[in-house]
């Protein structure tokens, strides 16, 4: 691929952070995260590496679901600071070397925000036509979000005697995207918290977003999706959005505008990540491979966002039901860990049964494939979920920074803080930055170097994908290449070491592999061929030199 100006496209090899506010890091220890803390860790962040921060909803709500059910879209919730605190924060960042997204949630608002207050008191309300009602509920309705917690999407509203739409929560009414005056209200909000400088915004839930209510014709749905892209634009040319649209990849490709681009400039690659634990349950790569030869043709200034954990329950939802059986039979054995019949409520290491070897495996790969790494907080240092909180809040808990009282999240009264820390094996005793920091063979320290790496090798963020064809039983080789490099990597599935024979195709004569995480350079013998071992689930980057390259592996 060749690669011409990317002084406007960071999200291409930037490596991003999502974090809650509410539980990073308390400033003024009243056991609650805030903004005053979390500015106090920025640097911690930059020597991590990270070059975007995801802020989690921040802004005023009852806390139903975690602050994604907004009141104001313009506030800060008074737990977690002001804007002057907020503004400090992206300031901060800034001088970091940081940029800052916020999550946008516009599909739905909370019961209590000042817009559904006012539309439930009458159907008269001007603010009536900002939700979607219906006298009768469809009788083929959509199925719910949250299966097992809703029995339906309609809600009775017994003052004004109709029924509400809410694919999420009954507390979550739907906005009307057909309604022009919402779509405003939409373009304001991106257009504040672009005045206090943040470089973009994470769409939460974008299919449900972007679909207009049964029986509206609003035309393409996409054209909204188009014209908050050209009001970023105009706004700030810079500015990102990232989207959670997890959808099947020949849908995905709709939400970043086709091949010509003009709407996502992020999605999150859901299916892959579920073939990634599909290839780990069963030591086999070819789940995976399968999903990144599938991957579509997307624009040249967009990117796949790769991950191996977020906020949510690990969503195994684009499986068949045999492979979904047997990834909770391998990750989730118990049904306590298991939630919507779809998901998994666990972190990585404890799914891994604490094996460094694996977990390392695992985020080697993520930030080897093309596309652009996104870790969530506390993956850093191997977190694991508290059992204790059910469902997907379980994996939300409070940072880790330090062995002693509340993992040096906060100085309050354990009964205070916003959520339970672990007192498992992964708790802070076991698990915190402050031990990690002073261990050169920490997972810490191993993650500061995988970024290290990242940064160093564009190719991963704008080349293309190539899997290579070895005799390496269980393992993944892939590469990916740009004009501004190539890089082969290597990962084994298995718990046995392989010695194998892989063929590099186009090389010179004279042409090396310098092994980016240790001093080694291999030859490249003759019609490409090279033979190489990897560890039980070992793993290897290796940068093509051509003869004459002086660069720095």
């Amino acid at each position: 691929m060749k690669i011409t100006d990317t002084s406007d496209l960071w999200w291409k090899t930037a490596v991003i952070y999502c974090l809650d506010v509410e539980t990073f890091m308390d400033g003024n220890d009243d056991g609650i995260g805030d903004f005053e803390g979390l500015a106090r860790r920025i640097d911690y962040l930059a020597d991590l590496g990270i070059t975007c921060l995801w802020l989690m909803p921040f802004y005023p709500s009852p806390d139903r679901d975690d602050g994604y059910d907004v009141s104001d879209y313009y506030g800060v919730d008074p737990r977690l600071g002001t804007h002057g605190d907020f503004v400090e924060v992206i300031r901060t960042a800034e001088d970091r070397g940081m940029r800052v997204i916020v999550d946008l949630v516009v599909n739905h608002t909370s019961d209590k925000h000042p817009w559904f207050v006012s539309a439930r008191r009458s159907r008269t309300s001007p603010y009536r036509d900002y939700y979607v009602w219906r006298d009768e509920p469809p009788k083929n309705q959509q199925p719910t979000v949250f299966p097992g917690e809703e029995a339906s999407v309609w809600e009775h509203d017994e003052r004004t005697e109709q029924y509400f739409q809410h694919v999420f929560y009954k507390h979550q009414p739907d906005v009307n995207i057909a309604n022009p005056k919402v779509r405003d209200e939409i373009a304001k909000t991106i257009g504040f918290w672009l005045a206090l400088g943040v470089s973009g915004f994470r769409l939460d839930a974008v299919p449900f977003l972007i679909e207009p209510p049964k029986g509206v014709d609003i035309g393409d749905p996409h054209e909204f999706l188009r014209d908050v892209k050209r009001f970023l634009q105009r706004r700030a040319g810079h500015a990102a959005l990232l989207g959670e649209v997890n959808l099947p990849f020949a849908q995905q490709v709709d939400f970043f505008g086709g091949e010509q681009g003009g709407e996502l400039d992020l999605q999150f690659d859901f299916n892959s990540m579920q073939a990634l634990y599909l290839s780990l349950a069963r030591n086999d790569p070819s789940p995976l491979i399968a999903s990144l030869t599938a991957r579509p043709v997307i624009p040249p200034e967009a990117a796949w966002a790769n991950f191996v954990r977020n906020h949510d329950e690990l969503t195994l939802d684009k499986l068949s039901e045999a492979d979904r059986n047997e990834v909770f039979d391998a990750f989730a054995p118990d049904e306590s860990q298991r939630v919507f019949d779809r998901g998994i409520t666990r972190r990585l290491p404890p799914m891994l049964a604490g094996d460094p070897r694996r977990v390392r495996m695992v985020y080697s790969l993520m930030f080897s494939l093309p596309g652009t790494p996104v870790l969530f907080y506390g993956e850093e240092i191997g977190m694991g979920e508290n059992p204790e909180i059910p469902g997907r809040k379980s994996v939300r808990t409070p940072m880790q920074w330090t062995d002693g009282k509340n993992g040096g999240f906060s100085r309050a009264a354990a009964g205070r803080l916003a959520a339970p820390i672990p007192g498992d094996g992964y708790s802070p005793d076991h698990v915190n930055v402050q031990q990690q920091r002073n261990d050169d063979q920490s997972l810490l320290q191993f993650i500061r170097s995988l970024i290290g790496r990242y940064r160093i090798s564009p190719e991963i963020g704008w080349g293309e994908l190539r899997i290579l064809e070895h005799d390496g039983e269980g393992v993944l080789v892939h590469e990916v290449g740009a004009d501004v490099g190539r890089m082969i990597a290597l990962h084994n599935f298995t718990e046995v070491p392989v010695r194998m024979t892989m063929r590099v195709e186009d090389v010179e004569e004279g042409t090396m592999l310098l092994d980016l995480h240790g001093p080694e350079r291999i030859d490249v013998g003759p019609r490409g061929r090279v033979e190489l071992e990897l560890a039980p689930y070992g793993f290897r980057w290796l940068r093509v030199s051509p003869p004459g390259d002086t660069r720095i592996g």
